[in-house]
C-alpha cells in the first residue's frame, strides 16, 4: 500500500503520510481500543475515491467488491430528508448486523457533505472505545468519511501560503485543520453539523487533500494513457493538461477538476 500510494497517487504528500501512519498503528494492534475512523476532505478530482478504493483493495480480498466492506451514498440510501428516523433505524441495524458477522468490516461513507445533519449520529456507539456494543465486537471495524467539504477553504489555504512563499510540499496538517474544521464541523450544510462524533473526537485521523499543479495533472495524463494502451506523446499531455480549467484566474495556478476529467478529455487527441 504504501509502495502505491508514494508511485501512484500524484501530489499528496500529507494524505499519504496520514493514511499510512494511520493503518499501520491499527493494524499491527491486536486488541485496538475502538475502530479506526478517517475522514478525507478535498475538492473533485485530488483523489479521495481513489485512496479509499486502494485502501480497501489492500485490506480486503475482492476490494469494494468483498461482502465485508458497505459502501454508502446519501443521494442513493438517504435520498429523501423526511424519512430520515426510518435511514437512521436501518442504518444503525445494518452496521451491527455486518459487524456481528464480520468485526473486521469496512464502511465507506461518501458525499458526507450531502448527508442529512443528524443521520450519522446513530454510528456514534460503533465508533468511541467501548467494548461491546448491542453484543457486537467492533472495534477491528474501519470507517472511512469522504467529503467535498473543505475543499474550497484547503484550496485557499494553499494559494495564501504560496503567495507567501511556503512551498505546497511544506504545508503542514496544522496549517490546514483550523480551516477544515471551520467548514466542515461549523457548517449548518454539513452531515458532521453538531455531530456528537464531532464533539467526542471520534475522527482519528483527518486527512486533507491538497488542489493540484499542471505538473501533477500530466502525470495523471501519463499513468492514464499506460493504463488506456495509448502511446505517451509529450505533446498530448500538454494538450490535455493545458485543456483542463485552472484557478485563480491571474495565476491558474491549480486545476479547477484535479485530475478527474482527464480520461474523458485524452479521447479527444486519439
Amino acid at each position: 500500500l504504501e509502495f502505491d500510494l508514494a508511485t501512484n497517487l500524484v501530489g499528496q504528500p500529507l494524505v499519504r503520510q496520514q493514511v499510512m501512519k494511520g493503518v499501520r498503528e491499527f493494524l499491527e494492534n491486536q486488541n485496538p481500543v475502538k475502530p479506526l475512523v478517517m475522514s478525507f476532505h478535498g475538492s473533485t478530482g485530488t483523489g479521495k475515491t481513489y485512496v479509499s478504493s486502494m485502501l480497501i483493495r489492500y485490506l480486503f480480498q475482492g476490494g469494494l467488491q468483498s461482502p465485508y466492506v458497505h459502501h454508502f451514498s446519501p443521494l442513493v440510501h438517504f435520498p429523501h430528508a423526511e424519512h430520515i428516523e426510518l435511514y437512521k433505524e436501518s442504518l444503525k441495524r445494518w452496521i451491527q448486523g455486518n459487524l456481528t458477522n464480520c468485526g473486521r468490516s469496512a464502511f465507506l461513507f461518501d458525499e458526507m457533505d450531502k448527508m442529512h445533519p443528524g443521520l450519522i449520529d446513530v454510528i456514534m456507539p460503533f465508533l468511541g472505545p467501548s467494548w461491546v456494543v448491542y453484543g457486537t465486537n467492533y472495534r477491528k471495524a474501519i470507517f472511512i468519511f469522504i467529503s467535498n467539504a473543505g475543499g474550497e477553504q484547503i484550496n485557499d489555504v494553499t494559494l495564501a501560503l504560496w503567495r507567501a512563499r511556503k512551498d505546497r510540499e511544506e504545508i503542514t496538517l496544522q496549517d490546514l485543520e483550523p480551516a477544515i474544521s471551520k467548514a466542515v464541523f461549523e457548517n449548518p450544510q454539513s452531515g458532521f453539523w453538531k455531530s456528537g462524533i464531532i464533539n467526542d473526537h471520534l475522527i482519528d485521523f483527518v486527512v486533507p487533500f491538497l488542489p493540484l499543479k499542471q505538473h501533477h495533472v500530466k502525470q495523471c495524463v501519463v499513468s492514464e494513457l499506460i493504463q488506456q494502451g495509448l502511446e505517451v506523446r509529450p505533446s498530448v499531455v500538454q494538450e490535455v493538461a493545458d485543456s483542463i480549467p485552472y484557478f485563480p484566474e491571474e495565476e491558474k495556478l491549480f486545476s479547477s477538476t484535479g485530475c478527474k476529467t482527464v480520461a474523458s478529455r485524452i479521447s479527444f487527441f486519439f
